[in-house]
């Protein structure tokens, strides 16, 4: 039997379903197609939301000892590994369901199963029971996001292999765990497994940890890192990994060649993500791709193929959850041939580690990189009234303005709850907001929100808690 949608939408992940909703919303017959029971994606099934479930967890324990410093004591925890499974797992199933649910109110026509396309205007798809169907579509969405990334010289068959999936399961709590990659995956997942008292170590190649992320901010998570975990190995690499009687065994090169072989209970390969383009059937079609693999699209999310569009992780960096969302009602937009282009000026990113990390806009090193006139100011959190009652003053609020306008170009910041925090500066970023709007604009005391005012007051070397006077 052949079937026919207004609007055919391949992944349901926060890019594919937040655009399936608005279609629907806006009075057009959509086709939602997905591997999955119900909507979510990767980020909602084994990514986004079970890791800051993990991460939450691993929050209150670490607080539970940080408690000593002010004179409470708790006893050590006992980890019940089945129940946080669980309640991990209950989340997902909850958000997941409550997707469904959503879908089913929305009259979307969601089908389980695998899509690929036979034209410009057909797909065929396989569904979970088994039966093969062509779907005929006006216009399509490509939203099948990304896969891991994976070094073939280090496939090890083995259980004690991890990735940021199976990661997430909790198989145990081994004693130690290497992780490969010291990008903001690997780092949230070893932060994870070191609150729940395993030895972690980290090998990064480059000379830092995230090296996407100015060092300024870096610099008071690397110091807490270096504490919690076991060793961090940078400007190294993973030369051979191979499984030993009871463990694995890890030869790593350091930057002065040097090869010294470790031994680990598990290792958890975390290098990134790369789009997944497998199975569907592009070269039937007009879309094209570029050497990385990524979908090529214009501003208003179409492809080479005037009646596909492709959102999501599947057509480039960043490769964020809530950058998805946006781009998938863009592209809904221009199919209702609304006046739309997506043209952010800022697209938050976010590390949840303890401290987090946050940034909008431009940063330090894209603005030397691209020769960019700015003037950086900052407010350290060792000055925040709120940061103190906390106990964490490791932390630093920066705003990049440009120095003729005044206008605000980036913001960054490392401290509990950056998050959170960074919100404002992606709004006043958008907005085209000036130093002095941040400045005069009153926050509430005392809180996080007020290091962003005080860094804006440091531009005219006014600020009330910090003595800096402008040069």
């Amino acid at each position: 039997m052949s079937e026919h949608s207004n609007l055919a939408i391949i992944g349901a992940g926060p890019g594919g379903y937040a655009a399936a909703f608005l279609a629907a919303d806006l009075g057009m017959k959509v086709t939602l197609i997905d591997k999955e029971k119900n909507p979510g994606g990767v980020c909602l099934y084994r990514g986004c939301i079970p890791s800051k479930a993990l991460l939450h967890v691993a929050k209150l324990i670490n607080e539970t000892h940080e408690a000593k410093d002010w004179g409470i004591e708790f006893s050590e925890p006992k980890i019940d590994l089945d129940k946080l499974r669980d309640w991990k797992n209950n989340v997902v199933a909850k958000m997941t369901g409550g997707l469904g649910i959503l879908s089913k109110q929305r009259k979307i026509n969601y089908i389980q199963g695998k899509a690929s396309f036979i034209n410009s205007f057909t797909l065929k798809i396989e569904k979970e029971s088994g039966e093969v169907e062509n779907f005929s579509f006006d216009k399509a969405i490509i939203a099948t996001g990304s896969i891991i990334a994976t070094i073939p010289s280090l496939q090890v068959n083995s259980k004690r292999v991890l990735n940021s999936t199976t990661a997430l399961d909790l198989p145990v709590i081994p004693k130690s765990l290497l992780v490969i990659g010291g990008g903001y995956i690997g780092l949230e997942l070893g932060s994870v497994y070191s609150a729940l008292e395993t030895k972690v170590s980290v090998v990064e190649m480059m000379p830092g940890l995230l090296p996407g992320a100015d060092r300024d901010l870096v610099i008071h998570l690397s110091k807490r890192l270096e504490k919690s975990f076991d060793k961090i190995m940078l400007d190294s690499k993973v030369v051979e990994m191979k499984e030993g009687t009871n463990e694995l065994l890890v030869k790593v090169q350091n930057n002065n060649g040097e090869i010294i072989e470790h031994k680990y209970d598990y290792a958890l390969l975390s290098i990134g993500r790369k789009p997944d383009t497998t199975g569907l059937g592009l070269v039937n079609t007009k879309v094209k791709t570029n050497q990385r693999g990524w979908i090529m699209v214009n501003e208003q999310l179409r492809t080479d193929d005037p009646d596909i569009y492709a959102i999501g992780d599947i057509v480039g960096e960043p490769m964020l959850a809530h950058k998805a969302s946006h781009e998938g009602r863009t592209a809904v937009e221009a199919i209702a041939g609304h006046k739309v282009a997506f043209e952010p000026k800022a697209i938050p990113a976010v590390v949840f580690t303890d401290p987090e990390i946050a940034w909008a806009g431009l940063t330090e090193t894209q603005a030397r990189e691209k020769e960019i006139k700015y003037e950086a100011v900052k407010f350290p959190w060792a000055a925040s009234g709120r940061a103190t009652t906390i106990g964490r003053s490791d932390g630093v609020t920066k705003i990049l303005v440009d120095p003729d306008s005044q206008r605000i170009l980036g913001i960054g910041i490392c401290g509990p709850g950056a998050g959170e925090l960074i919100a404002e500066g992606v709004l006043a970023i958008e907005m085209g907001a000036n130093v002095t709007d941040l400045k005069l604009t009153i926050h509430p005391h005392p809180t996080l929100t007020e290091t962003l005012m005080e860094a804006a007051e440091v531009f005219f070397g006014q600020s009330t808690h910090i003595y800096r006077p402008k040069r």
